[in-house]
């Protein structure tokens, strides 16, 4: 459903990205993870093509229309309330309205529909750029990060979500420096370092292939065995 092969990004002089090379299998969950400054954002960029690669190739499996986008900058508006955030995008992709609704009740919102943005908490607005990415119903969803600085609860609650989009057809494309998180969601993920892919497959294969405790994988504890870096 999704694939990189063997991507190269540069910025100036600087390369961000080397020989970047996975696939994303239709209907699982993919989580790419590393630290801030990984390289993961550019990579979802360049895989919704808002970047052009240097070298490689890229594809995914659907239109541009049948993919959502939950970016760590929600890029909501403001002086509007959740209801009418949703049904700008609704105009846009040319679906009822109705639509809106559906989306907020599915992400807990439907009480602060009238609520404009600047009223929302962190969490809540998480929760409303997730039902913007929704909204549609996309085939292939992009999350970077969408549980970053959320209390417990409210991680749970978009994790719920985002198994239960899986359940319902979605292939998703999660980014995260959150190992618990990974291990908990993902079919398969890849641990990014420099830009560079430094290790991939099945979670607990991953932590059994470098001897992490096996009872509870440890993912970050094979990614500090791998780079030296603990994440944060």
């Amino acid at each position: 459903m999704i694939k990189m092969n063997g991507i190269v990004k540069r910025f100036g002089e600087q390369t961000v990205l080397s020989d970047v090379t996975f696939e994303v299998k239709e209907r699982e969950i993919f989580g790419l993870l590393g630290p801030s400054g990984a390289g993961k954002t550019t990579i979802i960029n360049i895989l919704t093509n808002q970047l052009d690669a240097d070298g490689g190739n890229h594809g995914i499996g659907v239109t541009p229309f049948e993919t959502g986008l939950m970016l760590d900058e929600d890029g909501l508006y403001v002086r509007l309330n959740c209801l009418e955030n949703l049904n700008v995008f609704a105009d846009i992709y040319g679906i009822s309205r109705e639509k809106s609704i559906e989306a907020l009740k599915s992400v807990g919102l439907e009480d602060a529909a009238k609520k404009t943005v600047d009223k929302l908490s962190k969490g809540m607005r998480q929760r409303l750029a997730l039902a913007r990415a929704i909204l549609h119903k996309p085939k292939v969803l992009f999350l970077d990060e969408p549980t970053s600085g959320l209390d417990p609860g409210t991680a749970r609650g978009i994790h719920r979500l985002i198994q239960g989009l899986r359940e319902n057809g979605a292939t998703i494309f999660l980014t995260t420096h959150n190992m618990d998180e990974a291990v908990k969601l993902c079919d398969h993920v890849a641990l990014l370092h420099k830009g560079k892919i430094v290790e991939q497959g099945v979670p607990t294969e991953v932590c059994e292939r470098h001897n992490a405790i096996k009872t509870v994988p440890d993912l970050e504890a094979v990614f500090i065995k791998l780079t030296g870096v603990e994440l944060e």
